[in-house]
């Protein structure tokens, strides 16, 4: 199952994907998924329970021009749960998930927010699967759809936010519910995409929940070596000696490589599939490896701290390598060898086409964190998307479309009703929005929290201060719901 999870979190992975794979001259980060793996016990299958109800919508596939292929349509997929909803004629709320870079029905059932909530406020609940991700692909076929940047061309996070905003439109028509607010919740990209949609259709959806959301990563807002500073400081506060052993670790596997047969022996010592052509796939896999722990520090089991006690655990005197390859057979799937994480982009990576065009992320490290620097470097990042999609990324669309510069004066003189929410031991957290803008655009942090734990399934472990974090949104949208129903008196 960990090995479906990371195939599906990663392109040109395990060196199984058989489309065109680019070797990358800019390091790799997690994409901004929601879950690395569930929580609790749902399957990654498309199973559903039967209040989910699966359902098509003919999209429209290009919302800005007016050309003749601007009308071509294509089967957008979203779900529908009614179980708890009061129904249009008590105005009762419509909770939308708003689809990021994944499978819908897969997501549908991790997002715990909605579901375990729903009751409290008799809201139907809604899903909507981003365009080219999951079933809802344009043209036909991933193989049609994927074919060029003519065809890929519609993949855009504007063109996504128009889709939800039809779909929302079209669906309250249908159910008499022009009078229900809709509240957008998102994480990750889909919570960068949820506060966006606030802000870009205000008339549509009257608050927003957007968990871990690095809306201020683009356009040199954060500094580059953030997310990495980040993950740093999670291993060092779980563990001086761990967090000095993971720095140490980089050079001694150079060493060991430069040395006659050495990579055959690092091969040997990681218990390495096949052998390593460079030191730098070894490094990449450990980072990888490391990054995601950080990443997705989850309770109850730490995974920080779980690599962390690997590493410490050894007896006093074991070198630095037999203890990361501690760490390195606590973190990997079980089996008689390990494979390793290849580096590249590839053609067929819905998310990678993204990031090559608007989602610029300038993300890299430098010599302040536990990693060795590799600083951000446009130029190659560049040629890297032009070699695979033939597409030059634009790293300021972003910030023109959405903003995002001086963001808190900005946001203060026009938005309301945003809840910008995320763990600070989430490396994404240095790109989100960390202070109350208003009274109504606010930013709710925990020092223990990681990406997305907020809006996941609640678990009866799960500690107080995430149990508080929760009680604080839920109280948030509350209050946005007890007002627009007295605005709603007050019309009639």
């Amino acid at each position: 199952m960990v090995r479906k999870l990371l195939i599906q979190l990663f392109s040109c992975i395990f060196a199984i994907i058989v489309t065109r794979c680019l070797a990358s001259t800019h390091r790799q980060i997690p994409s901004l998924g929601l879950v690395m793996s569930s929580r609790d016990s749902i399957s990654t299958e498309t199973y559903l329970p039967p209040d989910f109800e699966v359902n098509y919508y003919t999209q429209t596939l290009d919302h800005f021009t007016y050309r003749h292929e601007s009308y071509t349509t294509f089967q957008q997929r979203y779900i529908v749960n009614f179980r708890y909803w009061g129904g249009a004629n008590t105005s009762s709320p419509i909770f939308v998930y708003t689809g990021d870079e994944g499978d819908i029905t897969r997501i549908s059932q991790n997002v715990g927010f909605m579901t375990e909530n729903a009751p409290r406020f008799n809201a139907l609940l809604v899903y909507i699967e981003h365009r080219y991700y999951g079933k809802s692909i344009p043209f036909g076929s991933t193989e049609a759809a994927f074919a060029n940047t003519s065809t890929l061309g519609y993949f855009s996070s504007t063109q996504a936010l128009a889709d939800y905003a039809e779909l929302i439109t079209y669906l309250k028509r249908n159910l008499s519910a022009e009078s229900c607010p809709v509240i957008a919740i998102g994480g990750s990209y889909g919570g960068m995409l949820a506060s966006w949609f606030r802000l870009k259709y205000p008339h549509i959806v009257m608050g927003a929940l957007a968990s871990s959301a690095p809306i201020l990563y683009f356009d040199g807002i954060t500094p580059q070596n953030g997310y990495f500073a980040v993950v740093t400081k999670d291993y060092r506060e779980a563990s001086e000696s761990c967090y000095t052993t993971i720095r140490q670790s980089w050079s001694e596997i150079d060493k060991i490589a430069a040395l006659p047969n050495g990579l055959i022996t690092l091969s040997k010592k990681f218990q390495i599939c096949g052998p390593l052509k460079s030191s730098q796939e070894l490094k990449n896999t450990l980072e990888m490896m490391f990054v995601l722990a950080a990443q997705y520090n989850n309770p109850p089991t730490y995974p920080v701290n779980k690599y962390c006690d690997a590493i410490d655990g050894l007896p006093k005197g074991s070198d630095v390598l037999s203890r990361i390859y501690a760490a390195f057979g606590a973190g990997s799937p079980s089996g008689s060898c390990h494979f390793t994480y290849k580096v590249g982009l590839s053609n067929t990576s819905a998310w990678e086409w993204q990031a090559c065009t608007e989602l610029v992320s300038p993300i890299g490290a430098d010599n302040t964190t536990m990693f060795q620097a590799s600083p951000f470097d446009l130029k190659n990042y560049t040629k890297d998307c032009e070699d695979v999609f033939h597409v030059t990324p634009r790293p300021h669309w972003i910030t023109t479309e959405f903003g995002g510069h001086s963001i808190k004066s900005v946001l203060k003189k026009f938005a309301s009703n945003i809840i910008f929410s995320n763990g600070l031991r989430d490396p994404y957290s240095i790109g989100g929005v960390l202070q109350n803008v208003s009274d109504s655009v606010v930013a709710i942090s925990t020092a223990q929290g990681a990406h997305c734990l907020d809006i996941l399934n609640a678990l009866p472990s799960d500690p107080e201060w995430l149990i508080m974090q929760r009680n604080s949104e839920i109280k948030i949208v509350q209050g946005w719901i007890a007002e627009y129903n007295t605005m709603l008196v007050n019309e009639r």
